[in-house]
């Protein structure tokens, strides 16, 4: 078997999106997972995690279903350290299940896959000069995201709808108000499910990228 870790900045095992990556990744790949809040409450990640101001706001899923905000700052060097246990437990390739900018992280030896290194550049290859809608879990992102397409000559219009608050109103309305202004959508988010694209194509009538489903098809080449 090939051992591929998955880090997430919530808590594993991440039920919602493991049966995503297996469905497209080789049956000779064993999964590992680990999470930045494993073994923390949400009351002690509402306490010490929060976003300060200016801080980058991420967003994750504790096992009881619960959503979570924390601020880049705070939950960087727990991931850090996630990252050399994974490498101690004799994990060759990582993958970081967030689409979040992460500067800095690193490996000792692994190889270290970073989401928002891959997917604005495929995307951009995807859409060509086509207008590309993205579909966010908060609002704050519309800004802090947006510096992840511009090098890639992506100008996105942004929608939200929290993939950890599930509302099938909230993804038809984000889908509503791209769809007569983009020709292509994505999910930037590795916690969207299918149902969260079936339900945003339906609305739209555009084809949508499940950042997720995109990630385990290019890692499926990799390992």
């Amino acid at each position: 078997m090939t051992k591929l870790g998955v880090i997430t900045i919530g808590q594993a095992p991440r039920k919602d999106v493991t049966p995503i990556l297996e469905a497209h990744l080789p049956k000779r790949v064993q999964i590992i997972q680990s999470g930045v809040l494993d073994g923390l409450t949400k009351a002690y990640i509402d306490a010490h995690l929060q976003p300060g101001e200016d801080d980058y706001t991420l967003t994750s899923r504790l096992t009881t279903g619960q959503s979570v905000k924390m601020g880049r700052n705070k939950i960087q060097p727990i991931l850090q350290n996630k990252i050399f246990e994974m490498e101690d437990q004799g994990v060759k390739h990582i993958l970081l299940l967030c689409t979040g900018v992460f500067p800095g992280l690193h490996t000792k030896e692994a190889f270290l896959i970073e989401p928002d290194h891959i997917i604005p550049p495929v995307v951009k290859a995807m859409v060509g000069s086509r207008r590309l809608g993205v579909i966010v879990p908060l609002d704050e992102q519309k800004v802090t995201l947006r510096p992840k397409y511009e090098p890639h000559g992506l100008d996105p219009l942004f929608a939200v709808a929290s993939p950890y608050i599930f509302n099938e109103g909230n993804f038809q309305a984000a889908a509503s108000e791209l769809k007569d202004k983009a020709d292509i959508l994505l999910l930037d988010c590795m916690g969207y499910t299918e149902e969260a694209r079936e339900l945003v194509a339906a609305e739209a009538g555009l084809p949508v990228i499940l950042s997720n489903a995109l990630m385990a098809k290019i890692v499926s080449e990799m390992i």
